[in-house]
């Protein structure tokens, strides 16, 4: 009896910027450079752009043997040269400032809208919650659950900077910490760091106070 050769159907993906093999459950985002099609995990898509590479899907088509950092690149420059010759057709009636004694109008400053940040630890927790159910990266605890069962949540706000909260999500044999700035118009909830060994985190970041659903969604215990 002859015997056949059984092979898994999961092909490990590994992230073009860190070399980093994803485990199951991460999510790779495709990337357009140099003509390629490249894979990036979540962590690296910061590096990624400024590395000049393009989402796939998040730009319009280009012209043969056009890049997209090039067309970018001839975006930014023609950009540049209509504002300094005042034809970028932003100035509207309303924006400019004659100033005494000037024949030179000057763009008035719009106001910076602050956005207000909780005072208290319990509001900026429950803030943090909301913000990360609405990301996307619910997605990936989600994903990763599948595989190794629910994870601890630790949901607490950051000592050094008092309008962030860091959202740590472990498992025995990973963890992912989130950093969520709630000093912005749209509190901003980011990937800051991973890792494969519970002891590289603090104690304080292994104190459960969530959990997470089926849906990777969060709620305070």
């Amino acid at each position: 009896m002859s015997t056949k050769d059984i092979r898994t159907s999961n092909t490990p993906v590994a992230c073009d910027v860190c070399g980093r093999t994803l485990l199951r459950g991460e999510h790779a985002e495709t990337y357009l450079a140099g003509g390629a099609r490249r894979a990036v995990c979540e962590l690296c898509s910061s590096r990624a752009l400024n590395e000049g590479w393009v989402r796939e899907g998040s730009v319009a088509s280009f012209a043969p043997g056009e890049t997209p950092t090039e067309r970018r690149s001839l975006l930014g420059r023609l950009r540049t040269r209509r504002e300094s010759d005042g034809l970028d057709g932003s100035h509207l009636p309303g924006d400019l400032d004659v100033r005494p004694g000037s024949t030179q109008p000057s763009r008035v400053r719009e106001p910076r809208h602050v956005h207000a940040v909780p005072t208290s630890a319990e509001h900026k927790v429950s803030s943090a919650v909301d913000a990360f159910n609405s990301s996307e990266h619910p997605r990936t605890v989600a994903g990763v659950a599948r595989s190794l069962g629910a994870p601890g949540v630790s949901v607490r706000p950051s000592d050094a900077r008092p309008s962030v909260v860091n959202v740590v999500v472990s498992w025995e044999l990973c963890w992912y910490r989130y950093e969520i700035d709630l000093s912005d118009d749209g509190p901003s909830v980011r990937l800051s760091a991973q890792g494969y060994e519970l002891d590289e985190l603090p104690a304080e970041e292994l104190e459960i106070n969530a959990a997470a659903n089926e849906r990777g969604a969060l709620a305070l215990d």
